[in-house]
């Protein structure tokens, strides 16, 4: 892992700690970064704090939602991508990102995003995160849709995939 890699999410745990937050799991591996996952039972606390307090009940679709932090690294994408069983908001938290969306396996024009840009992706819209020249940090809350089998990393379709995964 670069030293660049390294200072960054040291300091993303670090910040995630000093808030009070739980980190129940970390991936730094990803190839176009990683992310952290936030105790679930934190998730009004965590859209108090990246998402200027909107009502987690009124986000709950399936009953769970699932806090993330992801972090990008500078032009990496994430793949074209969509779920069966979640959908999505993200908050940019730090650095612009670009993000493509779609209702097809098209993928869409890239639109840049800021701190505090806010994006709502709903079940089965295909999109794909995108580090433009800078590192970015995007807070992320699953909205599960089936409370009897709630989305996990298993659902993922990858319409195409920088990485061959």
């Amino acid at each position: 892992m670069s030293t660049e890699k390294k200072e960054i999410f040291d300091r993303v745990e670090q910040t995630l700690q000093s808030q009070g937050f739980t980190i129940a799991a970390k991936d730094e591996t990803r190839p176009w970064g990683g992310f952290f996952v936030i105790d679930e039972a934190q998730a009004q606390d965590f859209a108090n704090q990246y998402f200027d307090g909107i009502d987690v009940e009124n986000l709950r679709i399936g009953g769970k939602l699932s806090p993330k932090i992801l972090v990008v690294a500078p032009e990496a994408r994430l793949s074209w991508q969509y779920h069966h069983r979640r959908a999505e908001i993200w908050q940019v938290v730090e650095g612009t990102v670009g993000i493509k969306r779609s209702t097809t396996d098209e993928e869409g024009e890239v639109a840049e995003y800021s701190p505090k840009d806010q994006v709502k992706l709903q079940q089965g819209e295909r999109h794909r995160l995108i580090g433009l020249s800078g590192w970015g940090i995007v807070a992320e809350i699953w909205q599960h849709t089936d409370a009897s089998n709630p989305s996990d990393e298993d659902d993922i379709v990858r319409v195409q995939d920088d990485f061959g995964r």
